[in-house]
């Protein structure tokens, strides 16, 4: 299968979950550009690295979510893909308690997702404020970033700006800086 991108929401519903389409209404809505490239569930370094190249020059996040070892407090890394999570790097930086990823049950009850679809857009289900954003400060640099549409069979290509100043404050949720080293 060729992948391609192609601007905004897929022309048809059917097929796609609602939590997908949600996410193209509220870009839509906030008047967000966007290209969309529409694959199988990336499931192998190969996979990933076609879709990354339809995406190109857009930066492609690891999305990590993660937690406190008291599992109080939740976050939602992203970093560029050529670094490494060292727990003690983000723990200090954000002056919490040892970090580690988060069950699953919690990623699906604030974030309305599953493991290989976690991204950014989750947020705009986290109604009651749970996860707080942690962005490495190199994603901030890039023009535009990769990220899944809370489902890991489609990838939207979006303006850093795009996200981070009209996204975030649409869904109410702010961020915090951090600095990670490349691996």
């Amino acid at each position: 299968m060729t992948l391609k991108l192609v601007p905004g929401r897929p022309a048809v519903k059917e097929g796609r979950l609602e939590k997908e389409i949600k996410v193209y209404d509220l870009l839509d809505s906030l008047n967000i550009e966007y290209e969309r490239v529409d694959h199988q569930p990336a499931t192998t370094m190969e996979d990933c690295l076609a879709i990354d190249q339809v995406l190109a020059p857009a930066v492609i996040c690891k999305n990590l979510f993660l937690c406190n070892t008291q599992k109080n407090k939740f976050y939602l890394l992203m970093i560029q893909e050529n670094k490494k999570f060292k727990t003690k790097d983000i723990s200090h930086q954000i002056n919490s308690a040892r970090l580690s990823f988060a069950p699953t049950e919690y990623m699906e009850d604030f974030l309305d997702i599953t493991p290989g679809s976690v991204s950014v857009m989750g947020l705009m289900n986290d109604l009651d404020h749970q996860v707080q954003l942690l962005v490495d400060e190199d994603v901030l640099n890039a023009e535009y970033i990769g990220c899944h549409p809370c489902i890991n069979t489609s990838s939207l290509k979006l303006r850093v700006k795009d996200v981070f100043d009209i996204f975030l404050k649409a869904v109410d949720h702010d961020y915090i800086v951090v600095h990670l080293e490349n691996e």
